[in-house]
């Protein structure tokens, strides 16, 4: 007897990248515009928080209070700590609790799963039973922003970014047939990249040609007052980089450190669908810029949709 073809089971991996989150947002919409619903959502960082919220049914709401962030919101959440990190999070949470659903995950509406890591054992942990709030709080301990959250057993957890920052793994394991990877690390190194200085090299024998002397400029006295470093021995003043800040350095290392990782961990396990956001003028802590995040995950998604055709028949 010939066996029932089933519709496939489809996942939603959404990616780490702390404010680019918000385009998670912007892929969510573009999709139910299409009538594209997952059958399972899991997430890593900022995917988990995102994820909570639409597995909850809460993604309007929580669209509507991302884009009214101002960076004096931003500054509110930030509940300053001297050890573990620079930050508690506790704000954030409460808030949480207070304002969107906090449910066991097992509960859930919508199949759900986090990840974490382990900090001392570096093993990536997945987060499918407790309390949604608790879960999204481990998974956001970004190392050097957020204090690590001790869970019962004693284990201290970390952002889930470190280990497995599109956690198409967990999607697959959680019993997703087909899964839409958000890769929000694709650009990041754009952000950081300058343009190398072209210099010219001569054969070693080459003659060096030398340049006639400039003739005298009529009227150079006006020039001269607009551009003084021209005359005598005067030098242009000569701008010098700036020195990161310490939470640059942590900052940009996370990026470089993510996107490796992302590309590693694709590699070995890709999704069937990719969507990767052009986020590279967003920092880590741009999260006043919803609008913006949330717009180019739309852009994406929709990009992505004839692929996705493809594999869903």
């Amino acid at each position: 007897m010939a066996l029932a073809r089933r519709a496939p089971r489809l996942g939603l991996a959404l990616g780490s990248g702390s404010a680019r989150g918000w385009a998670h947002i912007g892929v969510l919409q573009a999709l139910a515009e299409e009538g594209v619903r997952p059958d399972i959502i899991c997430g890593s960082s900022i995917g988990a928080l995102v994820g909570a919220a639409y597995a909850g049914g809460e993604l309007a709401r929580f669209s509507d209070w991302v884009q009214g962030l101002g960076m004096r919101d931003v500054f509110g959440f930030m509940d300053f700590n001297l050890s573990g990190g620079m930050l508690k999070g506790e704000k954030l949470i409460a808030f949480w609790r207070r304002n969107f659903a906090d449910f066991d995950i097992e509960n859930s509406p919508l199949p759900f799963g986090a990840v974490a890591t382990d900090l001392h054992s570096g093993a990536e942990v997945w987060l499918r039973h407790g309390s949604i709030a608790d879960a999204v709080r481990a998974s956001i301990a970004l190392p050097g922003l957020f204090t690590p959250v001790r869970q019962d057993d004693g284990r201290l957890l970390v952002d889930g970014g470190l280990v497995n920052p599109v956690p198409t793994s967990l999607a697959r394991a959680m019993g997703a047939d087909i899964v839409i990877g958000v890769d929000l690390n694709s650009d990041i190194l754009h952000r950081h990249m300058r343009p190398l200085a072209v210099v010219q090299t001569l054969p070693a024998d080459a003659e060096l040609a030398i340049a006639p002397e400039p003739e005298p400029v009529k009227n150079a006295s006006w020039i001269q007052r607009l551009t003084p470093w021209r005359s005598g021995d005067a030098a242009p003043p000569v701008e010098r980089p700036r020195v990161p800040s310490v939470l640059d350095v942590v900052m940009t290392s996370v990026n470089i450190m993510q996107m490796r990782i992302t590309r590693s961990r694709m590699a070995g396990d890709p999704p069937e669908v990719v969507v990767a956001p052009a986020l590279a003028n967003l920092g880590l802590l741009d999260f006043h810029r919803a609008g913006e995040a949330i717009e180019e995950g739309r852009r994406a998604a929709k990009a992505s949709l004839p692929q996705l055709r493809r594999f869903m028949g």
